[in-house]
């Protein structure tokens, strides 16, 4: 049955059914309910011609947004180096961006299960099972808020301790931590709000949202490390309120947005009813995802610490080099997200010959985009690096400098690693990515940076002591390096293999 028209100036909504003997028109006068604009079902992505139009038009809210978050993240690297003097600053600041990457993490698999599911729903033409779907992932979403709240409350020492950082550092990062733990809902909010957007082709409402997140973050940040006119100045804990206010203002902005309706989806507390057939659907595609991104995120803190165990000057490099490198994500993260829409689409509308089409497209412009970062970083790493650091710290800049060019030889395997894994995301294929994305990190990226850095590896749970080859932190960076490579032709391999475009959500 496909809808065949709208709702009349009185509020009859209509029906094409398909029958032998033509199309028959049934009037549902009897409910008298508004049609909304934004509801009629057709769909700009799917009528626009090709594939390079919509992916752009995707992509670049997305693009915006990315490079947005990556001011936010220069601003508060560049107020370390210059107002917070030191190592252990920078070093604490490099911990806390994962920990920033950490916390929107423990709700990546109510994110991707809400995007795959509400981009079917759209390309199906089901803008009702796109709303249920979007109530259901928020009642989930708050339960693992709440959950999420008192884990990272209760955990955030054993964690800190975990992962090696300096005694200098420590305290510094457990400050931070302390003024992070109260909005852990309102970065759920953003996370499961943006996710539902994205899935219904909506990747403007999202941006608007973090236009105001990193601008309160971004000024409020400033004025407190400095203390500019009536503000005080209250240094290292004013960056963690800039960004604790920021996300508090950006989850009531989406909520708003949301209750007033958007690309099709409106909020209503009275539906906020639980609907645990729905809730197993979500959680069957979402939570190989969720795996994954927290799999990736695991192996990633199991690096940092292999990276902080080489001291503190190590840390504060990789830190760093890693805020840098931002520049080439960003792009990356756009065509993610893009890829990830476009298929869940186009396999909802059940075109599969275009959604490979849309996935090639969203590659090659993340390839052209990421391997010209990757060219800056290679030629003006050192340039980068004493813009954030200062002229007080050349130890940490001259890290950041080589990290950088070790990494740009890395980027035409993330542009594709990236696209991909959001294509696979996007058409509901979470487990094929969460099984290379744990064999490159846990069997590649971690032993090989231990192998790579040190010059003795012990072998966990028994005596034996293994050489390794004692390149310091060049090594860890390295064992990275191929890590990445790995994915992607692993990624790439699934992609040639077709399997992604026959997985029912």
């Amino acid at each position: 049955m496909n809808r065949g028209g709208s709702g009349s100036a009185k509020g009859s909504l209509y029906f094409e059914l398909e029958c032998d003997h033509g199309p028959l028109f049934v009037s549902l006068a009897k409910k008298q309910f508004r049609l909304e604009a934004e509801d009629c079902l057709s769909n700009s992505l799917l009528e626009s011609p090709g594939t390079l139009r919509p992916i752009l038009k995707l992509a670049a809210p997305v693009l915006a947004e990315e490079l947005l978050n990556m001011l936010v993240g220069y601003t508060d690297w560049w107020l370390t180096g210059h107002f917070l003097q030191g190592p252990p600053y920078k070093a604490a600041m490099g911990l806390m961006a994962y920990v920033l990457w950490m916390i929107p993490s423990l709700f990546s698999g109510i994110a991707i299960g809400a995007t795959a599911m509400i981009s079917r729903a759209i390309g199906a033409g089901d803008l009702m099972l796109a709303r249920r779907v979007m109530h259901q992932a928020f009642l989930v979403g708050a339960v693992v808020g709440i959950a999420a709240t008192g884990l990272v409350a209760w955990g955030g020492s054993e964690f800190l301790a975990i992962m090696q950082l300096s005694p200098e550092a420590t305290p510094l990062a457990q400050r931070y931590l302390t003024i992070l733990i109260p909005i852990v809902p309102a970065i759920m909010i953003e996370q499961v709000a943006i996710a539902c957007l994205r899935g219904a082709g909506d990747t403007v409402t999202g941006l608007v949202a973090k236009i105001i997140v990193n601008g309160v973050n971004v000024v409020l940040s400033t004025v407190l490390v400095i203390g500019w006119g009536p503000f005080p100045n209250l240094g290292w804990e004013g960056l963690a309120i800039g960004t604790a206010v920021g996300h508090a203002i950006g989850a009531v902005v989406l909520l708003i947005a949301l209750a007033v309706g958007r690309a099709g989806l409106h909020l209503q507390i009275s539906d906020l009813r639980p609907d645990f057939k729905l809730m197993r659907r979500l959680g069957r595609i979402g939570m190989p995802g969720g795996c994954d991104v927290l799999a990736v995120l695991g192996c990633h803190l199991m690096y940092v610490a292999v990276v902080n165990s080489l001291g503190t000057v190590a840390s504060a490099s990789h830190g760093l080099g890693l805020q840098i490198e931002s520049l080439a994500y960003l792009s990356g993260a756009a065509f993610h997200v893009a890829a990830a829409t476009m298929t869940g689409q186009l396999l909802g509308a059940h075109d599969k010959h275009r959604a490979a089409q849309a996935i090639r497209t969203a590659c090659i412009l993340a390839e052209v985009l990421m391997c010209g970062a990757g060219l800056v970083f290679f030629v003006a790493g050192e340039s980068l690096a004493g813009f954030f650091s200062g002229a007080h710290d050349p130890e940490t800049t001259a890290g950041a400098a080589m990290y950088l060019r070790i990494v740009a030889i890395s980027m035409p395997a993330l542009a594709m690693l990236q696209v991909l894994t959001g294509a696979l995301r996007g058409a509901g294929d979470t487990v094929v990515p969460l099984a290379i994305n744990f064999a490159g990190l846990l069997l590649i990226r971690v032993p090989g940076a231990c192998f790579c850095a040190f010059e003795q590896v012990p072998i966990p749970g028994t005596s034996w002591i293994v050489p390794g080859l004692g390149f310091g932190v060049a090594g860890a960076w390295w064992a990275m390096v191929a890590d990445v490579w790995i994915r992607s032709l692993l990624a790439l391999g699934r992609f040639f293999h077709g399997g992604w475009n026959r997985v029912r959500v």
